[in-house]
């Protein structure tokens, strides 16, 4: 079959119809809807309306709470902590957001556990907005068993992506990077096994710990982490920031506690902001680092962290998005309509 192409308008309107359809109120089914046309809009076809039907297996098992009323609470000076109710994780980044960029103007330096949230989204969805603010952004989280450590050929951390924004300033748009610590994201395994490609050597094992370039068997199998030994360091990084600091899931108890629904697991999510103007060079830091991030981007063959999103942004919002009538398909049989 012949994908479709749809307009963003198109993608949010399914995706707001299907989730409420299925038992999301209206603000956390518009606070989804926005996370996976954002992520249409730059071309992150892994985050987009690709993971609708994991969000709607999670509302029909009732894993996730299509209601969830996120609260926020002040835990210390500089830390402040969003309680997603169980709920999908967008709604709870939108309700937590302006607390921790009025924190991080007051103190230069604040940090946002969030606990209790199903998270599905990419990243630099979250760290952009606070970028867009004039702070710098970190976020960090875990997933379920799916990427072996070095030495190791068995799943163990999740794929563990983190994120970093920097701002440029004057409407200019933030210097984003988003990456995961196993060394090609699992939704990017997952399209090429849908799509029938091979993946990079390198990017996992078969459920013998032998080296394949074949996605599905990797999906048996086991992720591996970037660089050896160094991406699975990250990775246990992220999982000690993500879970063990906040008392939320490691992978390995988001796995055993999650219902296997095809749906995200719930579990917890740390933002940190940093107030560039607040450490020492208030008046220079902006000029300073875009002349810096200028010279790293004039280099011959050479382009800068979220280049090519901006690129996507430009010309699907013009264009619109091609999705595979199979996803579609799948959509509408579980959205019922």
């Amino acid at each position: 079959m012949q994908p479709q192409n749809i307009a963003l308008e198109e993608v949010y309107r399914l995706a707001d119809e299907a989730l409420q359809n299925n038992g999301c109120d209206e603000q956390n089914a518009n606070a989804v809807a926005r996370t996976i046309t954002r992520a249409e809009r730059d071309g992150c076809a892994s985050h987009g309306l690709f993971r609708l039907p994991g969000y709607l297996k999670a509302l029909k098992s009732g894993k996730a709470n299509g209601r969830a009323d996120p609260k926020v609470e002040q835990l210390a000076p500089s830390v402040v902590r969003v309680d997603g109710d169980l709920g999908f994780a967008p709604l709870a980044h939108e309700r937590g957001r302006s607390s921790l960029i009025e924190l991080t103007r007051e103190t230069g330096f604040a940090a946002q556990p969030i606990i209790r949230t199903h998270h599905f989204s990419a990243l630099w969805a979250e760290t952009e907005p606070l970028a867009e603010a004039g702070l710098a952004a970190f976020a960090f989280t875990a997933y379920m068993p799916s990427v072996a450590p070095a030495g190791g050929r068995k799943p163990f951390f999740g794929t563990n992506p983190l994120s970093f924004a920097w701002p440029r300033g004057d409407g200019a748009p933030p210097m984003v990077f988003d990456m995961a610590t196993a060394a090609m994201a699992r939704g990017e395994i997952m399209i090429a096994a849908r799509d029938g490609h091979e993946v990079p050597a390198g990017a996992g094992v078969d459920a013998d710990g032998a080296a394949t370039t074949d996605p599905k068997a990797i999906l048996g199998g086991a992720q591996l982490p970037f660089g050896g030994y160094k991406g699975s360091a990250i990775a246990l990084m992220v999982e000690l920031l993500s879970a063990g600091l906040m008392g939320e899931a490691f992978s390995d108890e988001a796995a055993a506690r999650d219902n296997r629904d095809g749906g995200p697991p719930q579990g917890g999510e740390l933002l940190i902001a940093i107030d560039p103007a607040r450490f020492g060079d208030p008046e220079g830091w902006l000029e300073h680092s875009n002349q810096y991030l200028e010279r790293l981007g004039a280099l011959e063959g050479v382009r800068l962290p979220g280049d090519r999103r901006r690129t996507n942004r430009e010309r699907i919002a013009k264009d619109g998005v091609s999705v595979p009538q199979t996803l579609l398909d799948d959509i509408a049989k579980l959205a019922g309509a």
